[in-house]
């Protein structure tokens, strides 16, 4: 247990709940579908697998990929780690987990990302190669790009997708739109979360939009992202033809993203864990539950 726990820290594992409300999201947004092509006489496509095994594939799908790119980032990143005061008590610049472990363990955890998409279908199995080159492309981005923050919110972005294509084997636009959220959604929280680093990576040539804006300049980047983050909540509400629990979560979402642009400022970044954690882990839970909840009482 105290292994388990050690690797647990290492990935961060309760950081699981930026994606995987919206992994659940397109899991739910899949037998909607599913449900309206059955009500145009399609087969009776819901009931012709197991739900139960599909959202259990799904979840396990979201564990292993995110376990891989979180192990491989503190793997390629621990000497840069150990250099930075915030992050030198990491597990690996701590001595607490050998490189080589975490290197191993995030080979496991692609292998056994890959062989859970094998068993979800064909699509998956064959995008399964394109995710993960996404999310562990990720770990170099800072090296030689301010962009970085937006390939972390593309690799988020594949949550809702990928469910949807678990459960319907087809692409649709509307769980494209809802990866557009994420996308939108995470980058700007994650210039935020980068402002701690701002000096650190100025001195070790890496890149951010921090280091190439300044702070006021980032925080103003990031309340655009999050603008348009709401933009296409409201836009996914009118497209879906959503209803009341929908609008109920769409506001509290955007009211916790408006939220965190107040408790951190160029001149005080005490409360950026907050806004980072916090805040936008309750949102994306609090989003998901209504959105599935609108769902459920009135297109199923």
């Amino acid at each position: 247990m105290k292994q388990i726990s050690k690797y647990l820290s290492l990935i961060k594992f309760s950081h699981t709940v930026f994606a995987m409300p919206f992994a659940l999201i397109g899991f739910f947004v899949g037998i909607q579908y599913l449900h309206i092509q059955q009500n145009t006489g399609m087969p009776n496509l819901i009931h012709s697998n197991s739900l139960i095994e599909k959202i259990t594939l799904i979840v396990l799908c979201m564990i292993f990929a995110r376990s891989a790119a979180m192990a491989f980032n503190r793997f390629l990143d621990h000497r840069i780690d150990a250099k930075n005061p915030r992050t030198a008590t990491r597990e690996i610049p701590a001595g607490i987990i050998k490189p080589g472990n975490a290197l191993l363990f995030t080979i496991i955890c692609c292998m056994l990302f890959i062989a859970t998409c094998y068993f979800i279908n064909t699509l998956c199995f064959q995008l399964s190669f394109v995710a993960l080159f996404i999310i562990l492309f990720y770990s170099y981005t800072k090296r030689f790009t301010p962009l970085c923050h937006f390939v972390l919110g593309l690799g988020l972005s594949l949550a809702p997708i990928g469910a949807f294509l678990a459960i319907t084997n087809t692409f649709e636009i509307q769980p494209v739109l809802f990866s557009g959220i994420v996308l939108s959604w995470v980058s700007g929280f994650d210039i935020i979360y980068a402002l701690q680093d701002e000096e650190f990576d100025k001195q070790h040539h890496l890149f951010s939009i921090p280091v190439l804006l300044g702070k006021k300049h980032a925080l103003k980047l990031s309340s655009f992202l999050h603008i348009i983050t709401t933009i296409l909540v409201i836009f996914v509400g009118f497209y879906g033809q959503m209803h009341i629990m929908y609008w109920i979560g769409a506001c509290i979402f955007s009211g916790m993203l408006l939220y965190q642009h107040q408790i951190v400022t160029p001149n005080d970044l005490s409360k950026v864990n907050l806004a980072f954690m916090t805040v936008n882990g309750i949102a994306s839970i609090t989003f998901a539950l209504f959105v599935i909840a609108d769902i459920v009482l009135h297109k199923l």
